[in-house]
């Protein structure tokens, strides 16, 4: 049997006084939730599965309302996500909903997420992203980016940046969003990381590639671990983060 398992876990951190991150895991979603110890499903690999994270934008009002609703509506979407138009079409729908329910509540004007994810599919995997959160091929052959950081140049001697160039909703009008998807065949041992600016803005890449790889084979530990290592930084943000594994392939 080909299975999907995703382990994940979401923290306000030790600066930020509550959580706007959210987290979708086909049916199952985690929105505002604090926890410091992973928890694992375990899915079956056919139908289409979407695992997301979406990080609701700080010094804005309404995150949490932001990235919640984007994760509900990916998770009502998940089974439908069959090939890149489709997600593509989910993730305008995603930004709609945003503006929308801004637009009938004026104390959430300018509220907007970022998300980032995977769509598991039978053959492969759809990544995707709207802002800076993270989707990372975590295989064996150490990780690698697949998302694409919608981020202005950094200035000099800088690693990270919390503006923004792109996000669903964010503004005081309507803007279209064009995601970032990309198409991955599955491989033995297939492992990806997803994870907002909580973990990859306080935790160098070298560090989290040390992580993966100490622990390769327990995903559990690797994503406490990668908790941990964000708190140690001082953990400045949320703290949401997924490890997907598929399993039972030839």
């Amino acid at each position: 049997m080909r299975y999907v398992t995703v382990t994940a876990l979401s923290h306000t951190g030790l600066v930020r006084d509550q959580n706007e991150d959210s987290l979708v895991a086909g049916p199952w979603t985690l929105c505002g939730t604090v926890t410091e110890n992973p928890q694992t499903l375990v899915f079956p690999l056919g139908h289409p599965l979407v695992v997301a994270v979406a990080d609701g934008i700080g010094g804005q009002p309404g995150g949490e309302v932001a990235s919640e609703l984007t994760v509900r509506q990916l998770s009502m979407s998940s089974a439908s996500l069959a090939s890149e138009d489709a997600l593509r079409d989910a993730l305008t729908v995603c930004n709609r909903a945003v503006y929308d329910a801004a637009d009938r509540n004026r104390a959430l004007a300018t509220m907007g997420t970022t998300v980032a994810g995977v769509v598991a599919l039978a053959d492969s995997v759809l990544a995707f992203n709207v802002g800076d959160s993270r989707v990372l091929d975590a295989g064996p052959g150490g990780p690698r980016r697949l998302s694409v950081d919608d981020n202005p140049p950094l200035s000099r001697g800088r690693r990270t940046t919390s503006l923004l160039t792109q996000s669903l909703g964010g503004g005081l009008r309507y803007t279209p969003v064009v995601p970032h998807i990309a198409a991955v065949p599955h491989t033995p041992d297939a492992r990806y990381l997803i994870c907002t600016d909580g973990l990859t803005d306080p935790v160098p890449e070298d560090e989290i590639d040390e992580v993966l790889r100490r622990y390769a084979d327990d995903n559990s530990k690797a994503a406490f671990t990668l908790w941990k290592a964000a708190i140690e930084a001082g953990g400045p943000d949320n703290i949401t983060l997924a490890l997907i594994g598929i399993g039972g392939l030839d």
